[in-house]
């Protein structure tokens, strides 16, 4: 309601805009010039074309599978991204895996294919779909009785069973190859022992270490050369993806002192004829942006404004209009009882074709539900004891299976009205039968808690929405930073003079979806990675909800290896530390291996470790020292080694001694965990990711959405 009353208030408004939105649409197709047609490739996967009128069919198909999944008529801004995202990531892995498999010779044949769905040894989801609700074990008749009357089913449940027809099929395409690649995992003997030497033998060393914070990063100044080449040796570690920083200003669009003074002129007229009115139930449904609300509430569930009045005054109390957030309330005392704050009940729900939420294996028409439920109220008046049972066997409701229709203690007012009165109305012990949209519900009533004070009210509640005259004072503000600020100074000196609050958002990816503060900011990302927008570009104004955005862009990282001084401030602790290294090892090296001296001289403490193994993430009193576990298991007993660079500062060792694992009769179990851990890569896709980074992907999501 409130935004239809927004769009209907704004109209005109809302035309300019469009109108200078399809001018800059059709003038920047002109300055573009004959650049040929657009891109249609929502994706290319090594030069086999993922088009944008694909996508989105796949995507609108996912959507529809989400909204039933979740039960829902709509999703989410992200809700809907992330299914698109999903999607994406499941064309390309199917374009990637479809020729993996071609060249590879896979195939899942119709008669395989069959077998998965009908034969011996059915596909676990198969399994699990169709199986007996009272056994629990799967029963081919049913998978047999579905596919007989898929000529009767709707076209979209036709279109849902090819859908999970075509994953069972993907799924075992998918079991193939990961078969194929974990078989053909083999570990030599000599591998297994060397992995067994690895974890098993150990040794015993002592060792000093001069740290590199005991020295003064000031003593060390770095030159060019010696950024260029601590870069060049670890250029892989700084590779990065493309990003953007913004700067931007948000505009909210908030209703004046005459928006808020016109509302409450509007909400007073209300509230005299909400008086006076006697059909309440329709006069909020007019007057209200929000549905009539029938609940009953008990004292102190109502906001604290009307509380009190609604429970120390007579029916038809009409309380003056408040405001609230932007937002008028006016309420009437429509109704009071004597009510249970709730009640507890078992049910069985005796679904028909057609009923609200009814599974598509439900065949019976509505006359044959009321004439079971009819029948099963009879059979609980004589044999009460029969509903858990019954309810196991006959209710439509899938919470039957774990719980034989109890439905536990509930709200008064939780359930759907002709549920919840059928239940207030029923002694407990008793049973009745309930039509709701869902179908026929036998009920049998199994507790109640005791009866308080509550009250029914009506309350009409109006937003507060800014005037065209707002808008357009708001819009102007942010027009005027867009257009006469062209420059990352200038947006800055005027955010400075005019005393506004510019935000800062680092880091953004192309597929961000993120921006603090700002609802569905899609747009301003497409801006900042636009082939045309420069660092210091400012934005035209973003119309978001309720709000309108300038942003600025601060700065851009193209993919690939950035240049030696975009990242030199991020090096320079990295390039001291190799330079303390380097100063540490040659002094160090000056005592000849005379580890008590260096140990008196330099002033350092000698830490013993045992055991010490290969595979051993740290070591004791340092974190990860790779290069030093890995120099002691290739010195020999009673040696002490040279100097040694790791990552936290400079070492000398000595290896005490170093117990060799006595061989196991059989390396059997060594091998069997080696293939476990290479199978469990394999299933967590690791080999998909591989060939992914391997070929030629090119992801244009950034253009369309």
């Amino acid at each position: 309601m409130a935004v239809i009353g927004s769009i209907r208030k704004h109209s005109t408004f809302l035309v300019i805009i469009i109108g200078v939105a399809l001018a800059a649409f059709v003038l920047g197709d002109f300055v573009k010039g004959n650049r040929g047609s657009r891109d249609i490739n929502i994706s290319v996967v090594e030069g086999q074309e993922i088009t944008i009128m694909d996508f989105n069919a796949k995507a609108e198909q996912n959507i529809d599978s989400k909204l039933q999944q979740q039960k829902t008529d709509r999703l989410s801004i992200d809700e809907q991204f992330r299914v698109k995202d999903e999607t994406y990531n499941q064309m390309v892995f199917g374009v990637i895996m479809d020729n993996e498999y071609e060249d590879l010779g896979l195939s899942v044949t119709a008669d395989e294919l069959f077998d998965l769905v009908q034969g011996a040894n059915p596909h676990p989801l198969i399994v699990q779909y169709f199986s007996d609700p009272n056994t629990g074990k799967f029963d081919r008749n049913l998978i047999i009785q579905y596919l007989q009357n898929m000529d009767n089913m709707p076209e979209q449940a036709k279109q849902q069973w090819y859908q999970f027809e075509k994953y069972i099929k993907d799924d075992r395409f998918r079991s193939k190859f990961n078969t194929l690649l974990t078989k053909g995992y083999y570990v030599p003997a000599a591998l297994a022992q060397m992995t067994f030497e690895e974890e098993n033998n150990k040794a015993d060393v002592d060792y000093i270490a001069a740290t590199y914070k005991s020295l003064a990063d000031s003593l060390f100044v770095p030159t060019t050369s010696d950024y260029q080449s601590y870069y060049d040796a670890h250029k892989e570690n700084y590779k990065q993806d493309a990003t953007r920083d913004i700067k931007y200003v948000v505009f909210e669009v908030k209703p004046s002192a005459e928006d808020v003074q016109m509302a409450g002129n509007e909400a007073q007229q209300i509230y005299k004829e909400f008086i006076e009115t006697p059909d309440v139930m329709r006069f909020v449904k007019v007057n209200s942006d929000k549905n009539y609300d029938s609940t009953w509430y008990a004292q102190g569930k109502l906001p604290v404004q009307i509380d009190s009045v609604m429970f120390n005054s007579p029916v038809g109390t009409v309380v003056p209009p408040y405001l609230e957030n932007y937002e008028f309330h006016i309420a009437r005392l429509v109704a009071e009882s004597m009510r249970p704050d709730s009640m507890k009940a078992n049910h069985i729900l005796i679904a028909y074709q057609g009923a609200y939420k009814a599974d598509q294996n439900v065949t019976r028409l509505k006359v044959n539900a009321k004439s079971l439920a009819d029948s099963l109220l009879a059979v609980l008046k004589k044999s009460p004891k029969e509903m858990k049972t019954l309810a196991a066997k006959f209710s439509n409701d899938p919470s039957a299976t774990t719980n034989s229709g109890d439905l536990g203690w509930f709200a008064d007012g939780q359930m759907v009205p002709a549920f919840n009165e059928a239940t207030l109305v029923t002694p407990v012990d008793g049973f009745t039968v309930a039509e709701t949209p869902f179908g026929y519900h036998v009920i049998e009533v199994t507790g109640k808690k005791p009866m308080v004070k509550k009250v029914r009210v009506a309350m009409i509640d109006r937003e507060v929405l800014p005037s065209n005259d707002t808008y357009q004072g708001i819009f102007a503000k942010a027009s005027k930073l867009a257009s006469e600020n062209n420059t990352l100074e200038q947006f800055n000196e005027y955010v400075r003079t005019e005393n506004l609050n510019a935000r800062e958002m680092p880091n953004l990816g192309e597929m961000s979806n993120r921006i603090p503060g700002l609802p569905n900011p899609r747009q301003i990302v497409q801006w900042a990675f636009k082939e045309t927008t420069e660092v210091g570009n400012v934005s035209p104004v973003f119309d978001l909800e309720d709000m309108f955005v300038v942003a600025v862009e601060t700065k851009a990282i193209n993919i690939g290896y950035p240049k030696l001084d975009d990242v030199k401030s991020i090096l320079e602790a990295s390039v001291v530390n190799e330079l303390k290294g380097k100063h540490l090892a040659k002094q160090m090296a000056t005592y000849n291996g005379d580890m008590a001296k260096a140990e008196t001289e330099m002033k350092l403490s000698k830490t013993n470790v045992t055991p010490l193994f290969f595979n051993s993430r740290n070591l004791k009193g340092f974190g990860a020292e790779n290069q030093v576990i890995g120099s002691v298991f290739g010195m020999t007993e009673g040696k002490v080694s040279e100097p040694i660079v790791g990552n936290a500062g400079v070492f000398m060792v000595r290896l005490n001694s170093l117990t060799k694992a006595t061989a196991p009769a059989s390396l059997d179990q060594v091998i069997n965990t080696m293939q476990t851990a290479f199978k469990q890569s394999v299933d967590q896709d690791q080999a998909y990711r591989a060939l992914e980074e391997s070929l030629n992907v090119v992801d244009n999501r950034i253009k369309f959405y």
